[in-house]
C-alpha cells in the first residue's frame, strides 16, 4: 500500500529513504500527483512511500530548493528568485510540463446574474485600489448585494498567475479577501455564501459542480466558458496556464524517484483527464521521458550509480 500526506510529511511516517518520495507544492497540481502515486503504489514491486504535501507553489519551492523535497508541484514556472535559491543550495533540477489547467472564476449556484465577467470587470473587483464592495457597483442592473471574495492565497501559484493575468502585475491585489492556499477551502467558501466569488483550479470546479457555478470569462472577443475543449485549444483565454513538477537532479540518482517520474510521464495521458485536468499531446510526454532516459545512461555510466 502507498501513504499519501495532504498536509504534514511527519505524519505520514518514516520508512526507508530508499523507497520514499517526497513531493510538496501546489494544491492544484495535487490531484494529478495523487492519483499518480496511488496507481504507482498499486503497479509497484515494492513497497513505495510517496508523501504529498500542500504548501502552495512558492512554499513548495521553499522546501524544494532548500534539498528537502524530491518533487515540487507548480502551477506556474519556476521564478528567477526560486531559481537563484535553488542554484545558491546546489539543487539543480528537471522541469517537466504534466497538463493544462483553465483557472476558473466562480461563484455560489444560487447566484441566478452572473454569467460572464470580462477581464476588465475582474480587474475592477480585484485590483489593489478596489472600493467594489456590491455587485451593483460592477453593473448597475445587478442587485445591491455585498460581495465576498474568496481566491489563492500569496505562496500559491494559483495567487501569482490570477494576479499576473488580470492586472498585469505579480502580486497586485486587493487585501480585504479570504485566501486559502487550499483550493477546497476556497470551494467550501464560495458554496457557502450566496454572494461569493473566487477563483481557484478547473479540477476543483469540475469536481463540485453541483455545488458551484463556473463564471465565463470575456477577454474582448466574447465569453468562454472554461471547458475541457476551450482551455486545451487557448480560447479561454488568459487563465489557461501549464501545470509543472521540477525534479532534484540528485533524487534522480534514486531509481525510486526515476521510476516514480516515468510512470508520472508514461501515465498522463490516461490519468490527467481523470483528475480534471487536460493532458498534454503525447509528442509532449514523449520528448520528457527522453530527458530522463538520458539522464539515466548518464547515472549507470557513473561509478557511484545505485
Amino acid at each position: 500500500m502507498i501513504a499519501l500526506c495532504a498536509s504534514s510529511l511527519a505524519a505520514c511516517g518514516s520508512g526507508s529513504a530508499s523507497y520514499t518520495v517526497s513531493v510538496d507544492g501546489s494544491s492544484t497540481v495535487y490531484p494529478i500527483t495523487e492519483a499518480m502515486a496511488e496507481e504507482f503504489g498499486i503497479a509497484s514491486t515494492e513497497k513505495v512511500n510517496v508523501t504529498i504535501a500542500t504548501s502552495g507553489t512558492g512554499g513548495g519551492f521553499k522546501a524544494f530548493c532548500a534539498g528537502e523535497r524530491d518533487i515540487s508541484n507548480a502551477s506556474r514556472p519556476i521564478k528567477e528568485s526560486e531559481q537563484e535559491l535553488c542554484e545558491k543550495n546546489g539543487v539543480e533540477f528537471v522541469e517537466f510540463n504534466i497538463a493544462i489547467d483553465g483557472l476558473t472564476v466562480a461563484v455560489n449556484p444560487s447566484n441566478a446574474f452572473v454569467e460572464c465577467l470580462t477581464v476588465g470587470e475582474l480587474e475592477q473587483i480585484w485590483r489593489p485600489e478596489s472600493t467594489v464592495s456590491n455587485w451593483s457597483e460592477v453593473r448597475p442592473e445587478w442587485p445591491n448585494e455585498p460581495i465576498k471574495l474568496y481566491g489563492a492565497g500569496t505562496n500559491s501559484g494559483t495567487f501569482d498567475y490570477f494576479t499576473e493575468a488580470i492586472m498585469g502585475r505579480v502580486g497586485a491585489i486587493r487585501d480585504d479577501f479570504a485566501a486559502s492556499e487550499d483550493d477546497n477551502v476556497l470551494v467550501q467558501g464560495v458554496e457557502g455564501d450566496r454572494n461569493a466569488l473566487g477563483f481557484f483550479g478547473y479540477a476543483y470546479y469540475a469536481e463540485n459542480t453541483s455545488r458551484l457555478k463556473s463564471v465565463a470569462v470575456d477577454p474582448g472577443t466574447g465569453c468562454v466558458q472554461p471547458t475541457p475543449e476551450s482551455i486545451q485549444s487557448g480560447t479561454y483565454t488568459p487563465l489557461a496556464r501549464p501545470l509543472l513538477i521540477y525534479v532534484s537532479r540528485k533524487s534522480m540518482e534514486r531509481s525510486v524517484v526515476r521510476d516514480f517520474v516515468r510512470f508520472y510521464l508514461e501515465h498522463s495521458l490516461e490519468y490527467v483527464p481523470e483528475t480534471g485536468y487536460i493532458s498534454l499531446p503525447a509528442a509532449v510526454y514523449t520528448k520528457h521521458l527522453e530527458t530522463l532516459a538520458q539522464f539515466e545512461l548518464a547515472v549507470a555510466a557513473s561509478p557511484a550509480a545505485p
